[in-house]
């Protein structure tokens, strides 16, 4: 699979990330043109805010739609920022494309629905509008793929992913957990393809932001979707996680972008040790599944089931115990044993049911 893409020529300093920054939504025309103004005068050239905004629960303040079109409009006039909107229907698009948006954004639960997706493509069809493509709620990579793929089959040549994190039960600290590895694995199959952090919807929280912009950074990001209100406590839809633009222009102003310089001999040696040590690793688990298929032997001798909970349990316990002392987070000891332990129990059973 490939995208046939093109360079979004997005507007930049070449000295910090592109920041496309502006209100959860546009709530009054007031509201929309103070804030851009301060972003503007921040340096921003991107501006960003909700026309269509359906919420999870009905009864919240969804959005005034094509009313607050025309805000947009005067926005680019007066500041020169682009202006950028999200669309879920094609008539969104059609709307959006009228008032001269000039960059379209899909959302998290838009993209979870291929019918959606597609419906949206067949609309941009003979435009030449960037398009960014947000994560589907769930952690799954092949739905993102798969808006992407859809989006470019119709013309959609200018794209750009946007990870926003994915929904939880577990809302100890992010509203959407980040799972880094999963953007990283997108940019892996598809290095042209520009990815952008949302950080507010990520952290849903406005402490959160600065430190998950330079993680995104850290991290190789192209650039940041980040909400900024003129006056976060009183806006009307996701207060806790607006910042104000001088807010914003701080947290920018003192992010550490890294450069993607040549190799040294220092990190050629460095890699060459992860190499031989994950040959070890390999050779290891190799040595350990002969093992399990020895064991696997043994039970189909004395008629046992392949899984014995007590000693899985153990296992799991113990070793996430011993990678927590040794630095290491228990969770992910854990994750590493569970995926270790799924192949032992498959090979056992491909042994035991000869």
């Amino acid at each position: 699979m490939k995208l046939d893409l093109i360079p979004l020529n997005l507007p930049s300093d070449n000295v910090r990330p592109f920041v496309i920054a502006g209100p959860c939504s546009a709530e009054t025309e007031e509201q929309v043109m103070t804030t851009a103004r301060q972003l503007a005068q921040k340096g921003c050239h991107m501006f960003r805010a909700g026309v269509w905004k359906p919420r999870t629960k009905p009864g919240g303040f969804e959005g005034h739609g094509e009313k607050a079109l025309p805000w947009l409009q005067r926005v680019k006039a007066e500041t020169g920022m682009l202006t950028a909107a999200e669309v879920a229907t094609p008539e969104h698009v059609e709307l959006a494309l009228r008032y001269g948006v000039d960059i379209l954004w899909v959302g998290a639960r838009t993209t979870a629905n291929p019918f959606a997706v597609q419906e949206l493509a067949d609309s941009l069809r003979g435009t030449d509008v960037p398009v960014l493509v947000k994560n589907p709620v769930n952690p799954d990579l092949e739905l993102w793929i798969g808006a992407l793929l859809r989006l470019n089959g119709a013309g959609v040549k200018r794209l750009a992913a946007i990870h926003r994190g994915f929904s939880t039960i577990d809302h100890k600290l992010y509203r959407n957990i980040p799972l880094w590895h999963i953007p990283i694995e997108l940019h892996r199959r598809f290095p042209n393809l520009p990815v952008v952090c949302d950080p507010s919807h990520m952290g849903g929280r406005r402490d959160l932001i600065a430190t998950l912009c330079q993680q995104a950074m850290d991290m190789g990001f192209h650039g940041l979707l980040v909400e900024s209100h003129c006056n976060p406590d009183e806006a009307w839809s996701d207060a806790a996680q607006q910042v104000t633009p001088e807010v914003l222009d701080f947290i920018i102003e003192h992010l550490i972008v890294r450069d993607n310089v040549e190799m040294t001999e220092s990190l050629i040696s460095l890699r060459k040790q992860i190499d031989e040590m994950d040959d070890q690793l390999m050779d290891l688990l190799t040595r350990r599944m002969r093992v399990s298929r020895e064991i696997a032997l043994y039970k189909k001798e004395h008629n046992m089931g392949v899984v014995q909970t007590r000693r899985y349990t153990e296992i799991l316990d113990k070793r996430g115990a011993q990678g927590s002392l040794c630095g290491m987070d228990e969770t992910f000891v854990r994750r590493i044993y569970e995926a270790i332990h799924e192949e032992s129990v498959r090979q056992q059973m491909e042994i035991i049911n000869k």
